[in-house]
């Protein structure tokens, strides 16, 4: 099994490193523009195999999209930030050039793999991935809830003292401050939420899991990497060893929750197929508002990208 992360920052270069010590690929391709950049960190990581005891192999390609031929799964975290002055168009067209040179270069070495896409405006990079790839939706979708979810889940520990890993809960929508957590969805070792926090205390909560990542550039005055890369790692896992896990990811919509022709956030079962199932809830008319609300949101962004006319 072979997966390829293209882009070797803080981001790309730790879901690498998750990917080898959990040994969920034989080999794993680390790529970048720049020069003995990901040589380097995949280097480093493979360095670390003795100590943390795992076979896992890592290599790394200065542009050489050879050396990813044939993988089953490319995560794509390719892109530059938002930078003092630039406009939110000028970002978009900035990295949509990047995702699209980055897409049709993996297809051509690998055209039957899945693509993950982690580059931001996240949204809308998944949809311009899927548009220069042109292959069937299921085959790509972005990662977002799965990190949202994990903040909001993170929280949620801190404040009722308990294991993260008895909390569950579900995130729609766009990522960013237009997400819809779902409170009635939230459960604590299957116990409803509402029923071990007070409402103001879980409304705070909901808040600042929407602005995580603005939260996050304040501490660092950089994005995060520790959460996004380990979660777009467990995405991989999921499609690699066809775990078929229930995780709310950036998927195309095409009449489900009364939507068409936009990527969003929403619950699908991940398996060897990449989305092989979207999960429909029965949503309350206030979530509904809320969703068709971000969907609005991200819809914008589409519109702006295909206003470019960058993919044809």
């Amino acid at each position: 099994m072979k997966v390829t992360v293209v882009g070797a920052g803080n981001v790309g270069a730790t879901c690498a490193d998750v990917l080898a010590q959990r040994e969920i690929a034989n080999e794993i391709v680390l790529l970048d523009i720049k020069e003995g950049f990901a040589e380097g960190k995949a280097l480093d990581i493979w360095q670390t195999s003795p100590i943390n005891i795992y076979d896992s192999r890592t290599i790394g390609s200065t542009n050489d999209y050879s050396k990813t031929a044939n993988s089953d799964v490319v995560v794509i975290t390719s892109g530059l930030p938002r930078k003092p002055g630039m406009s939110r168009d000028d970002l978009i067209a900035t990295n949509a050039g990047i995702v699209k040179s980055v897409t049709e270069s993996v297809m051509r070495y690998s055209p039957n793999a899945i693509l993950i896409i982690v580059s931001n405006p996240l949204d809308v990079m998944t949809y311009c991935s899927y548009l220069t790839a042109k292959v069937d939706s299921k085959k790509i979708f972005g990662m977002a809830g799965v990190l949202d979810t994990a903040r909001y889940r993170a929280f949620l520990a801190t404040e009722l003292n308990v294991s993260p890993k008895d909390i569950q809960a579900v995130l729609m929508g766009g990522h960013g401050d237009t997400m819809v957590p779902l409170p009635r969805y939230t459960t604590v070792a299957g116990i409803p939420v509402t029923e071990l926090i007070e409402k103001n205390k879980l409304d705070a909560i909901i808040e600042r899991a929407k602005f995580g990542g603005g939260e996050m550039v304040k501490l660092l005055g950089t994005s995060a990497w520790y959460a996004p890369g380990a979660a777009a790692a467990q995405m991989v896992e999921a499609v690699v060893r066809d775990q078929r896990r229930i995780f709310p990811v950036c998927a195309w919509l095409e009449g489900e929750y009364g939507l068409s022709n936009i990527y969003l956030g929403v619950p699908v079962i991940l398996g060897k197929n990449g989305i092989e199932k979207i999960i429909e809830l029965d949503l309350t008319d206030e979530e509904k508002a809320l969703l068709y609300e971000s969907a609005d949101a991200v819809k914008g962004v589409m519109n702006v990208l295909d206003n470019m006319n960058l993919i044809v």
